[in-house]
């Protein structure tokens, strides 16, 4: 049974212990020469949106895209030791991405907002990137919008990894967004409201199951089987 499964990395992963918001914080002084103001606000956005966001905000003409993504990449590498200082894996996440890798059939990647750079640092501190297939996922510079980030990905993997075009999708996220994705794009939602979200408010954005983490393993599997099933 073929299945694609994408997981988002802050607050569904990990727990990034603000060290995300440091990152956008430095790559904005070093592209502008001046600390911002305003901090950046993430809510699940790509880091595109994010530091649009972020320029806009501190009343700054947006720079071009490389040297963004550029001073990204120099910011999150240098916080590898922060990360893993005051970050964390969250509940029952090394178990279950395991689990997933062992699937035959299965791919287990990332969908998420950060570039790609800086979603390897953020699973390496914890080692959870032994267990995902990166080059297939899909990343914050990849799209502007979180749901085009489905389709970047289901074509890396037909093409890298010879899935069948309908291998169902589900993405695995603690946002509304995260839902919003899967929704619109033809994906199934597995939502854990271990982020800011409520379960009422995941819920409401239309998920249809949300869990409290991902501590049970064997429950996650039997959902993820369930759709690869259907």
């Amino acid at each position: 049974m073929a299945l694609i499964v994408l997981w988002d990395i802050d607050h569904t992963l990990i727990d990034n212990a603000g060290v995300s918001k440091e990152i956008y914080a430095a790559a904005y002084e070093a592209v502008t020469g001046n600390r911002p103001v305003a901090a950046a606000v993430t809510q699940g956005r790509t880091d595109r949106l994010i530091m649009r966001d972020m320029f806009s905000r501190n009343g700054v003409a947006e720079p071009e895209w490389p040297d963004v993504e550029a001073a990204l990449i120099r910011a999150g590498a240098g916080r590898l030791g922060a990360l893993q200082a005051r970050g964390t894996a969250l509940p029952g996440v090394q178990d279950v991405l395991k689990a997933a890798a062992a699937q035959p059939g299965w791919v287990s990647s990332v969908l998420t907002g950060n570039i790609a750079a800086n979603a390897r640092v953020k699973l390496s501190a914890f080692g959870l990137d032994a267990f995902l297939d990166l080059p297939v996922g899909a990343y914050g510079a990849d799209a502007e919008e979180r749901p085009h980030l489905v389709d970047v990905a289901r074509r890396r993997m037909q093409r890298d990894r010879g899935l069948p075009a309908g291998a169902p999708v589900v993405l695995v996220g603690d946002t509304p967004r995260d839902v919003e994705a899967a929704l619109t794009s033809g994906a199934h939602i597995i939502a854990v409201a271990t982020g800011v979200d409520s379960p009422a408010a995941l819920e409401a954005a239309g998920a249809p199951v949300v869990l409290p983490d991902l501590s049970d393993t064997d429950r996650v599997l039997r959902l993820l089987e369930d759709i690869a099933r259907a």
